[in-house]
This record gives structure tokens, C-alpha cells and sequence, in this order.
């Protein structure tokens, strides 16, 4: 477990140089009920959290975010029953852009880790990481680090490639990220019209403001972006 210095999505982080926060609040969005018990027995009684809750999906994270009161800190799980890879991400630094956000994954791939930290993330921590190592990078990231695994070390250039890509991925509106998506399944615009129930025309002005925002020309090279960002892949 390691830290490091990088340049995110909406914001810098520069380790040990943010903020401490002082968190009591924390939101797990995992739909694995058993590691979600376990994490909240063992974050509440090492960590002295006065509340942790949980959600299964995103869309429950984003229920829980507007209705059930203020949320210091969110531990998230990238492959959920309604998103998978970045955009789960993205999403929640939309709605809750001031709230550190860990990621928690069954899997170590470098390239992942490259995404998430250029998407935003304060830290990419694996399921398999021993309980104490575990709490202790939760309390170096609520001090403001950057917490790495040990084997991740990418070179600048995949950095500033993801970086930037998660940068433009950020402006998409959620409408957007939804036609990209499906772009990014196959679909044609007369389809994706068809189970968003909107006009097809409205359609084509979502993909214009797609093509322009993340710059390219097709949508065939949008989906080739999305892909390398791991924007709906786990």
C-alpha cells in the first residue's frame, strides 16, 4: 500500500498536503451483502464511525445522497446491478463533488487504477487487503492522501492520457452518458430514441454536444475513448 501524488478529475489532491476531514458519516455502495456487513462492523468499531450506511446500486447511492443527510465519505464497489466501471464514479463526483470517494474492488488491474484516480478517486484499495491494512487506508485518505496498491506503478504518459480523458468524460450530462453508453452497445440512433423515448432528433444534438465535448468526430471514436477510460467496463 502506497501513496502518490496526481492531478484528478475537479480537483488537485497533493498528498499530505489536503485538508484533514473529520469523518463520521460513510456510504458503502457495494450490493455483496456479506462484505457489506463486515465492513460496516469493522469500520464502525475501528474506525468510530457514528453511522455507516449502504446501498446496492447507484441509483440507491444517489437516493441516499439526496435524501438521508450528509455524507463525509463514500467506498464504492465499480461493477454494480445498474453501472459498471468509471461512470458509477463520475456520477457520484457529480452529485457529491466535496466527498472523497474510495474504490473497492475484488480485482488489481493497473490500468483501472490509472482510471479511477484520473476520474477522481482518493484511493483504489483491494477486497483481499488484510483488515488492519485496510482501516489504516482509510485514515490516511480521510488525511488527505492518495492511497495506492503496492504493484500499481504506471508511466506519466498513461496518466495524462487517462487524466484527460476522465476530464472530458466529466462534462458528459447524465442524458449524455446514457446515449454513450448505448453507442458504446451498438446501438443506432433510431434505438437509442426508442428506449430513452426520446426524439431521435434529440438524439443526434446529444451526440454532436458528445463529440465536441470529448472531442473527436465520430461517435465510433467516442466509443473507442470510452472503452480506453473504462467509462461502462469493469
Amino acid at each position: 500500500m502506497k501513496h502518490e501524488d496526481i492531478g484528478v478529475a475537479g480537483h488537485e489532491t497533493v498528498t499530505g498536503h489536503s485538508t484533514r476531514r473529520r469523518v463520521e458519516t460513510v456510504l458503502i455502495v457495494d450490493d455483496h451483502p456479506l462484505i457489506c456487513q463486515a465492513l460496516v462492523m469493522t469500520m464502525t468499531h475501528e474506525l468510530g464511525l457514528r453511522q455507516v450506511r449502504v446501498a446496492a446500486s447507484l441509483s440507491d447511492a444517489i437516493a441516499t445522497l439526496k435524501g438521508d443527510g450528509a455524507i463525509d465519505a463514500i467506498v464504492l464497489d465499480l461493477k454494480l446491478p445498474d453501472v459498471e466501471g468509471v461512470e458509477g464514479l463520475l456520477t457520484l463526483r457529480q452529485k457529491a463533488p466535496d466527498v472523497p470517494i474510495t474504490v473497492l474492488s475484488a480485482e488489481l488491474d493497473s490500468r483501472m487504477v490509472t482510471a479511477v484516480l484520473a476520474a477522481g478517486a482518493c484511493g483504489y484499495i483491494t477486497k483481499t487487503m488484510p483488515q488492519s491494512e485496510m482501516m489504516e487506508a482509510f485514515r490516511r485518505m480521510w488525511r488527505g492522501e492518495t492511497v495506492l496498491p503496492d504493484d500499481y506503478d504506471p508511466c506519466s504518459d498513461e496518466e495524462d492520457e487517462a487524466l484527460a480523458l476522465a476530464r472530458s468524460f466529466a462534462t458528459l450530462t447524465p442524458q449524455q452518458m446514457n446515449i454513450l453508453r448505448l453507442i458504446c452497445q451498438g446501438r443506432p440512433n433510431k434505438i437509442i430514441s426508442y428506449e430513452l423515448s426520446i426524439a431521435e432528433a434529440t438524439v443526434k444534438t446529444h451526440i454532436a454536444a458528445i463529440m465536441t465535448k470529448v472531442n473527436v468526430r465520430n461517435r465510433t471514436h467516442a466509443a473507442l475513448l470510452a472503452a480506453k477510460a473504462r467509462l461502462f467496463t469493469t
